[in-house]
């Protein structure tokens, strides 16, 4: 799976393991780039090579607009909340972050 998340957030471990039902676990880079077709800093929820399940943390709630990355580390699109929901066909919106 694949959750976006505001970039001053943090993964609070037992609220993802509440509502996932396993330990949160960042990708190795070579496992990024096998899962996503980008590479680590570039991820992005849409233009993936298979479909993947992809959530929205609330956090990102906070922003009239968001920046994904969008294939490389140098690359980001502007898009709204909505919008970002639409792009990477998020199944839902989940809240398991805190603020760093």
């Amino acid at each position: 799976m694949l959750l976006l998340t505001a970039g001053d957030t943090k993964i609070n471990n037992s609220a993802f393991k509440a509502r996932f039902h396993c330990k949160a676990r960042m990708l190795s880079p070579q496992e990024a780039l096998e899962f996503t077709g980008h590479p680590a800093g570039g991820i992005c929820p849409f233009g993936l090579p298979k479909p993947l399940p992809v959530y929205l943390d609330v956090s990102l709630r906070r922003f009239d607009t968001v920046f994904p990355a969008c294939g490389t580390p140098h690359s980001a699109v502007r898009l709204t909340c909505e919008e970002l929901e639409q792009a990477a066909k998020a199944l839902e919106w989940v809240e398991v972050c805190v603020l760093k």
